[in-house]
């Protein structure tokens, strides 16, 4: 019975296998059934795909992307509806798919015959979620449905009032659900399913975190999420450091929320305890102005009056002289960093007020600095050991926050390749003639593809076991690195100049040097090295990533490459609204092809609620298919045969007696 082509001990293996798949297979009908259905399921259109970057804390932007799923839900609306329904109506019907709770409340308080509205609404609704759950099984949808009302969407979304048969069945279903006053709840769970229909998986290209008031909300829509996946960003990273007990990390998580007036994410989302920090701020630098340190909030904002932004400031300067000397002393405890020469504060004469930098003296904005012992510029005083420890302790001690850090790492990787797509949040360091540079890690050099499984493993060690091993100390110490360090994979500069742009008015200094992977990003054959590094098939694959936003007022474009590259960073955070010209990108891959998404500023949830004012969004083709992709085409598809390829062989052992049915 054993093949001639298969030794004994692999035909041992073979059949060890097939006898534990007839465990959940136990018959021929079962086995036969089950690859009936997996080839039903390859046969299927691929589902939609939406790739988004550098959301950077804008939660109602980042929501409202979601809801309409980056212009998908106006489309399909058009489609179905196309000129028998007035651009009005579709409007408000998309409105209502998107806030569903808060435009009820509207409609009530104007309709007048609300049962008619009701009826029409619901029949509008019915045909729009049958158009997006068309591409996927039955039993998908299913598992999808609201459980209060999964067997009513489900027969609805299978009958027609077209046939005739059922026309009476289908409007005595719509005339129960209002007569029975469940209709606003039904509305809701119809348009809660369209939006996680319409978007089949998503991916984030890192950059969750900072600038924005929003992350932590974001980051609970991510960890409910139906199916997403996330690849670390720089500014990820810092946040999972701190949670890690990095301290530069953390200091540095602090710097940025103060720079931005972000403390909602601190105090309110994650309970982090700002008052130590307050009160020594205002006691150390209560008589300096700060002014270098004021927030960057917009002239309309109303809520941080001067006070509060004096004390912001305050705040701010007193972690940013801390974060200093922590860094400083990280880069004396790690050489191999090679990070000397950003041990700045050494580099400040005291007496004479100036910045001395590569033989060159360079005027400062301020050089009030209370807390620093000239003499031994990067020892932390005993009042900002305490403040340290506090923070620290609060970080850790966050129960939200660990589990939004844990869900980050769960869902999250430094790159994926998936459905010939490489992706990463912002560069493989490379030589300058476009070969992989080789990087030294713990004495061991690595590159390309092997860099990033390293670099990988020591994040995840950093926030592992609580065993403090020297490769655990410097895996925490690394994280740090990779925030701004010159080969980090995430940062790619010579160097962050931090430091410089606080205190050095001569801009020369402010300069951070691109890595030259940046230089290359036009180059094809880059593209292709890259690609074949990191095992990426397929005829049409491309690299997507994020973190330097395209400029694009400048005339910048987001496909580079001949299409090999696509920079789906937009500007999703206002803080880069004036540099790019716009509000983000969204690269949707649907079974048709590539599309990008240019989105225009969002102006807010209610004014989207009240008068249907969508983010307008501008739609440019990457690539079009020529026959349409299906499941089968998909790395999901792959795994589907490969099942269908073992039960094949199961029925072949049936059959011939190999192992019996039971």
């Amino acid at each position: 019975m054993k093949p001639e082509n298969l030794s004994q001990k692999e035909f041992d293996q073979e059949i060890k296998y097939l006898q534990l798949l007839s465990n959940k297979f136990p018959t021929i009908a079962a086995a036969s059934t089950e690859v009936i259905n997996l080839e039903a399921i390859l046969n299927l259109p691929k589902g939609t795909e939406h790739f988004l970057s550098d959301i950077h804390g804008e939660y109602e932007a980042f929501q409202h992307v979601l809801k309409n799923a980056s212009g998908d839900v106006k489309r399909k609306v058009n489609e179905i509806f196309g000129n028998t329904l007035r651009e009005a109506d579709k409007k408000e019907l998309c409105t209502l798919i998107y806030y569903p709770r808060e435009k009820l409340e509207l409609v009530k308080a104007a309709e007048e015959d609300l049962d008619d509205w009701y009826i029409i609404t619901l029949n509008h609704l019915i045909k729009v979620c049958q158009n997006v759950s068309s591409k996927y099984t039955r039993s998908k949808v299913r598992k999808a449905l609201p459980e209060e009302f999964s067997y009513i969407i489900q027969e609805l979304l299978h009958e027609t009032l077209a046939e005739p048969n059922k026309h009476d069945y289908v409007n005595v279903i719509i005339q129960t659900i209002i007569s029975t006053h469940r209709a606003d709840a039904f509305i809701i769970a119809i348009c809660n399913l369209i939006q996680r229909l319409v978007i089949d998986s998503l991916h984030i290209i890192g950059d969750v975190f900072d600038r924005g008031p929003g992350a932590h909300l974001i980051m609970d829509i991510l960890c409910d999420y139906h199916n997403f996946d996330i690849q670390w960003g720089n500014h990820d990273i810092l946040w999972m450091g701190a949670a890690a007990g990095n301290d530069c990390c953390m200091a540095n998580v602090l710097r940025l929320s103060m720079r931005y007036a972000n403390l909602d994410t601190l105090e309110d989302g994650y309970g982090i305890n700002l008052l130590p920090l307050a009160t020594f701020a205002m006691d150390t630098y209560g008589k300096d102005p700060c002014e270098r340190f004021y927030p960057k909030i917009e002239e309309c904002d109303t809520t941080h009056n001067e006070r509060t932004r004096k004390l912001i400031a305050q705040m701010h300067k007193a972690i940013c002289v801390i974060q200093f000397k922590l860094e400083a002393q990280i880069i004396n405890r790690r050489p191999e960093f090679q990070m000397d020469d950003r041990k700045l504060l050494e580099m400040v004469d005291f007496e004479k007020r100036v910045f001395r930098y590569e033989g060159k003296e360079y005027e400062m904005y301020d050089t009030n600095f209370p807390t620093i012992d000239p003499n031994n510029p990067t020892k932390l005083t005993e009042g900002e050991e305490e403040i340290v420890k506090k923070l620290r302790r609060s970080f850790r001690q966050s129960e939200k926050l660990r589990k939004h850090i844990q869900c980050v790492y769960t869902h999250g990787s430094l790159y994926l390749v998936t459905n010939s797509n490489l992706l990463f949040h912002a560069s493989v360091p490379l030589n300058e003639d476009g070969t992989l540079k080789e990087i030294t890690i713990l004495g061991k050099k690595y590159k390309g593809r092997a860099f990033f499984d390293k670099v990988e493993s020591l994040v995840r060690m950093a926030y592992g076991d609580d065993v403090m091993s020297e490769e655990k100390l410097f895996a925490l110490d690394y994280m740090w690195y990779l925030w701004c360090g010159k080969d980090s994979p995430l940062f790619d500069k010579a160097k962050m100049t931090t430091f410089e742009r606080y205190f050095i008015p001569d801009k020369s200094l402010h300069v951070e040097e691109k890595g030259a992977a940046y230089a290359l990003r036009d180059d094809e054959n880059m593209c292709d090295r890259l690609l074949d590094e990191f095992g990426v098939g397929g005829t049409h694959r491309h690299i997507i990533c994020g973190h330097v936003p395209v400029k694009t007022k400048k005339g910048e474009t987001p496909i580079k490459a001949n299409g090999k590259l696509l920079v789906i960073d937009g500007g999703f955070s206002k803080a880069y609204h004036s540099e790019t010209g716009i509000a983000g990108y969204t690269l949707v891959y649907h079974s048709r092809g590539l599309q990008m998404v240019q989105h225009e500023l969002f102006t807010s949830k209610q004014e989207a609620i009240l008068y249907g004012k969508d983010i307008i969004s501008s739609t440019q083709l990457v690539e079009l298919s020529k026959q349409r992709v299906m499941v089968r085409d998909t790395d999901k598809g792959k795994e589907l045969q490969q099942q269908i390829d073992d039960l094949l062989l199961l029925l072949k052992a049936y059959r011939k007696g190999v192992i019996k049915e039971r």
